[in-house]
């Protein structure tokens, strides 16, 4: 029989975490001396304290560890553990692959891509083809002087959100056939050429592009050269999501237009 500092030593582990594994049950001394209350144990129950080890170095707890040497559930319990180190392994080739692509591109730091959840949202929506991104300085006001001579009650939502679809599924400056939409608060009946939809909630790659709209260009190859370079594909049609603009800043400059594009795994 070995006290508890002689046991410590063969087994490698610290007399803290013995008396931790005495306390939760999954270690017992073999004996207690009944004079000293000294911890005894055996030389039989290296073989326990190794398998305990084995199982706290692929993360299982000690509730985990307690049910599978009781006997219950020990294949369930790993093939569990089995499939998050396998998606945890997943994330962390995401994010490798993430850090590779922001090393590559370090000197040009006009740009970042992160990957958000876009909310689920009741919006109204209105379909057109604009002639180029000027039109927008005309269309979008008289779409919302529209709606709201239609539903003066409607409420936008809060935060808010307006963001144009590219039907096309790629950037253009000419000719762009594009879905306006703006979340709102609830669903109305439908007039005109406006409809009143709910949308799903989507991941996808976001980025920020500040200045006029005549340089998002260079947002949009950014941001599919990151879907491509990163494991993913894009899934369904990019969004424009209008933060700042020329309703609240002077200078074209100062616009903050955000990119998003709705996006799976390959």
């Amino acid at each position: 029989m070995f006290r508890i500092g002689e046991f410590s030593k063969m087994g490698k582990t610290t007399i803290k975490t013995l008396r931790y594994y005495d306390e939760t049950g999954l270690l017992k001394p073999e004996e207690t001396d009944k004079f000293t209350s000294h911890r005894l144990y055996s030389t039989e129950q290296l073989f326990r304290l190794h398998r305990i080890q084995e199982l706290r170095q692929i993360g299982l707890s000690i509730n985990e560890i307690n049910l599978i040497l009781s006997g219950h559930g020990g294949r369930t319990i790993l093939q569990k553990r089995r499939s998050e180190l396998v998606s945890e392994l997943a994330e962390g080739q995401s994010r490798l692959s993430r850090l590779e692509f922001i090393l590559q591109g370090e000197n040009n730091m006009n740009y970042s891509a992160t990957i958000k959840e876009l909310p689920a949202a009741v919006v109204y929506s209105k379909r057109m083809m604009i002639p180029n991104f000027s039109a927008f300085f005309c269309t979008v006001p008289e779409i919302g002087q529209t709606i709201t001579a239609k539903y003066p009650e409607l409420k936008c939502a809060v935060p808010e959100y307006c963001f144009v679809v590219y039907l096309d599924g790629e950037y253009k400056e000419k000719d762009i056939n594009i879905e306006f939409c703006e979340a709102v608060d609830k669903i109305y009946p439908d007039f005109d050429d406006f409809i009143f939809k709910e949308i799903k909630a989507a991941a996808a790659v976001s980025v920020m592009h500040k200045g006029a709209y005549s340089n998002l260009r260079e947002a949009y190859a950014y941001v599919f050269k990151w879907i491509g370079e990163n494991g993913y594909e894009a899934c369904d049609n990019p969004r424009e999501s209008y933060i700042d603009g020329i309703w609240n800043k002077e200078s074209e400059n100062d616009w903050l237009t955000e990119i998003q594009v709705p996006i799976a795994k390959k």
